[in-house]
């Protein structure tokens, strides 16, 4: 009996233990997030080569890299197309015509974060670029601009799409640890 009595102690420990370790750890991941991500650094607004949409959703990212080439920005701008081909949105974004700069549409290979990086290592070679401007969510510029920096040795100014996230604890947990995990994936791939 008393070995029985002992065992079960040790595995309310263990499960105590654990559960408190997960706890911890999930909190650090929110605190350390909050500020590596939801607050992470922009840089100031300035003319560069080329504007750079990265996919994600329809969130108002591509009007504001569009907007930012008619406010004299950029003569360029590139939209990752990472979507289905019906996508009517991109299909109206990647046919607009305007003198003063020029709308280009790629698919990235692969569908990451690292196929735009590298699409834009190739498109700045063929044009001469040697600066760009990033945009993204805010959460994601931090691993955006490490992944950016493997693939393109010119200038990368991070600009987060113009929007407010309105997420619960749990999603924001969710997002922190995905980033996360996309700088250790991105670590180990190496540069481009």
């Amino acid at each position: 009996m008393p070995s029985t009595l002992g065992s079960v102690q040790r595995l309310t420990v263990l499960a105590v233990s654990a559960f408190g370790a997960a706890a911890v750890g999930i909190a650090g991941l929110g605190v350390v997030g909050h500020f590596a991500y939801t607050k992470s650094r922009v840089d100031p607004m300035r003319p560069v080569d080329a504007v750079i949409v990265l996919g994600g959703e329809h969130d108002g990212r591509e009007e504001y890299g569009i907007e930012l080439a008619r406010q004299g920005v950029s003569a360029n701008v590139v939209l990752s197309h990472p979507y289905w081909r019906g996508d009517r949105k991109m299909a109206e974004f990647c046919a607009i015509q305007d003198q003063r700069f020029t709308v280009t549409c790629v698919p990235p290979q692969p569908s990451t974060t690292r196929g735009e990086a590298l699409f834009t290592r190739d498109l700045a070679a063929q044009h001469g670029w040697n600066s760009v401007m990033v945009i993204s969510w805010r959460y994601h510029l931090p691993r955006a601009r490490y992944i950016f920096s493997r693939c393109f040795d010119g200038d990368i100014v991070m600009r987060p799409v113009p929007r407010d996230y309105d997420f619960r604890v749990a999603h924001w947990e969710y997002i922190y640890l995905y980033q996360t995990v996309g700088f250790v994936k991105a670590f180990f791939q190496g540069r481009c």
